[in-house]
């Protein structure tokens, strides 16, 4: 915190929510237009497509579990990439036919080892200057602030 006029400001250099913002926001301006152009998909959609990947026969609330999106959002990439015919479902539950366990179809797995490459590239224009030490105690350090919203 500082201080002008009497008034304490936020120092936007040392606040957390603004950096992670910040660098959030970024990233999904750069991703976002290579998934849109080559792929018309959005980074919901990816990220949805990348869990699917990780956790094959997954339910759209351990999606949003996982990678901390709202409801609606998933619904949403999940209708839109059953349309495309990148993934399918059957249903989890007997008497409750809108549980469904979603995967990739061979379609969605090619879509996904496409994106993927994209992705790791952005990735590693991103942290690419950065130190490994610095890097694994950033991981470290994210994975503790999850914690502690999870509170």
């Amino acid at each position: 915190m500082a201080l002008r006029d009497g008034v304490t400001i936020l120092n936007i250099e040392h606040y957390a929510p603004f950096l992670l913002n910040a660098v959030s926001n970024a990233w999904q301006r750069k991703t976002s237009s290579i998934y849109r152009d080559q792929f018309d998909l959005g980074i919901t959609d990816w990220r949805v497509i990348a869990m699917l990947n990780i956790e094959p026969e997954i339910t759209a609330n351990r999606i949003c579990e996982v990678i901390h999106l709202d409801k609606a959002a998933v619904s949403r990439s999940l209708r839109c990439l059953s349309e495309r015919e990148f993934v399918t479902f059957e249903t989890a539950s007997p008497t409750d036919p809108r549980k469904r366990r979603w995967r990739l179809s061979p379609r969605g797995l090619e879509v996904h080892d496409e994106l993927m490459r994209h992705a790791l590239a952005c990735e590693q224009a991103l942290v690419g200057d950065v130190d490994p030490h610095d890097l694994e105690t950033f991981y470290a350090v994210m994975r503790q602030m999850l914690a502690n919203l999870a509170r």
